[in-house]
């Protein structure tokens, strides 16, 4: 499979690829952006809340937890990412048949419930129900929301704009670290994982209200064949001179397409659809089996195998955090210099070296807190890889590749791709940390030295082109 761009360079760009927005137009994109992201924020700090929770409901149920064994703790861990693998999955498909925004909103309720179900449970049945639940909004915010941001953007703000949906993930997962080493000093250790999960319903508040003041997707619009309502948001968030050459362009797509049938399984059988599809759905995999969640999900474990104290690595992890947030703001500023590939090739490389040197930390140093600082610092080199070049990139273009009119179901399978590995990875890691120590961040070196390899064969250059352009590319260069 080959679905790199082969091509000197990017064709011609429309109108609508070259004209800026004014002020006024991009501060309106901005705040649109900010308001769907939200549903990025609540992605991030449901992932990350769980690292510093677990500890204290691990205790028994008299100290104010909910007696969880390891195995139990494994379950609540990764109970919220087989949900959101299927939660991935649906949601792409609601929101090709409902539109991005009636689906975010419907997301936005689901957050509510299950983080509000996750800090009042009962015990281990009731949690892992609603962190399952809880898993479900997660991953149809993750397949929905870089879509709608990616079809509502003109194509030369489409990088930053999608990007800012990372940027709300890892701030959310930072919020997550910071607030848990927080409220261990201060709220007391006695059921303090509660409030832990419970502030996660504050953002799921904030997201239902202002998505009711957010247009839908133009691009979704047009698609059900709805092309006033589609040209008027256009006029919202594009300046005048560009909102009808952009506008001709979705709607030569759309009648192009209006002789086929609706989103299905039976598109795979279409050559081009199927190799993109399965390229998109490889990129989420690989992304994962980076080993960025565990390190995201497990740091402080990691920290306390180095020879850190509970206290201790939790407020190292906050670092983590810092970290990821300034990589993704850097990831955010090179998008606009460089292109997607060059980038991601070099998170990778960057990333296989960080790996090499946490195993060599654990293998080779003995046990000491100059070590545990080592470890740390290679976890952060990781980190300012993988979020400010990987994970920048891969939600970018997983939302670019996929044409219009089954752009949800395709993310979706995409994004089920991304959260089954994410269990996988999450499943295993303990057992595995446990069983062979260091040499486990040497397995996923191995596999990223795979994946360096495969993305210099097929990553294609989106940089630069509309949506519509991208469709038009793949459509003639993959076609059998």
């Amino acid at each position: 499979m080959d679905v790199r761009d082969d091509t000197p360079q990017a064709p011609a760009p429309s109108s609508a690829d070259t004209d800026h927005a004014s002020p006024g137009v991009y501060r309106r994109l901005r705040t649109i952006t900010v308001i769907a992201t939200f549903g990025g924020l609540l992605f991030g700090y449901d992932t990350g809340v769980i690292s510093g929770a677990l500890p204290f409901m691990a205790r028994s149920p008299e100290e104010g937890g909910l007696g969880l064994s390891p195995l139990t703790e494994g379950i609540v861990a990764s109970s919220l990412v087989l949900g959101a693998a299927f939660g991935a999955l649906f949601g792409g498909r609601l929101s090709d048949r409902y539109g991005r925004k009636r689906t975010i909103l419907g997301l936005a309720v689901l957050f509510f419930v299950g983080a509000l179900g996750t800090a009042l449970a009962p015990g281990l049945t009731v949690m892992v129900l609603f962190r399952t639940l809880l898993g479900l909004a997660v991953g149809g915010a993750s397949a929905t929301v870089p879509v709608f941001i990616a079809e509502l953007a003109p194509a030369e703000h489409r990088g930053r704009l999608v990007t800012q949906n990372e940027l709300m993930i890892v701030t959310g997962q930072m919020l997550a670290y910071t607030s848990n080493a927080i409220m261990a000093n201060t709220v007391g250790e006695h059921g303090v994982w509660r409030w832990m999960l419970a502030i996660a319903t504050v953002p799921a508040v904030l997201l239902w209200f202002g998505m009711l003041f957010v247009p839908e997707s133009p691009r979704w619009l047009a698609s059900r064949g709805r092309f006033d309502e589609a040209a008027r948001v256009l006029g919202r968030i594009r300046d005048a001179h560009v909102a009808d050459a952009e506008f001709a362009e979705i709607k030569s797509r759309v009648t192009a397409d209006a002789h086929e049938q609706r989103a299905s399984w039976r598109e795979l059988r279409t050559p081009w659809v199927l190799r993109l599809v399965t390229f998109g759905f490889a990129l989420a995999v690989l992304t994962q089996l980076t080993g960025v969640n565990s390190i995201m999900y497990f740091a402080p474990t990691i920290l306390l195998d180095t020879g850190l104290g509970t206290q201790a690595a939790l407020t190292a992890t906050i670092a983590n955090g810092v970290v990821a947030v300034l990589a993704v703001s850097t990831g955010m500023w090179l998008l606009g210099r460089f292109g997607r590939r060059p980038m991601l090739l070099t998170g990778q490389v960057g990333v296989t070296v960080s790996l090499v040197l946490i195993a060599f930390c654990f293998l080779v140093l003995p046990e000491s807190t100059a070590r545990s600082y080592l470890v740390l610092a290679s976890m952060l080199t990781f980190l300012l890889f993988m979020q400010g070049c990987v994970a920048t990139v891969f939600w970018l273009m997983l939302s670019e590749i996929f044409p219009l009119r089954l752009r949800g179901f395709a993310m979706g399978m995409a994004v089920f791709g991304t959260w089954t590995a994410n269990f996988v990875v999450t499943l295993v890691f303990p057992p595995l940390i446990s069983a062979i120590g260091g040499a486990t961040f040497l397995i996923f070196a191995a596999v990223n030295a795979a994946t360096i390899a495969f993305y210099l064969r097929t990553v294609p250059e989106t940089k630069g082109r509309s949506m519509e352009a991208l469709e038009a590319h793949f459509r003639r260069q993959y076609a059998a």
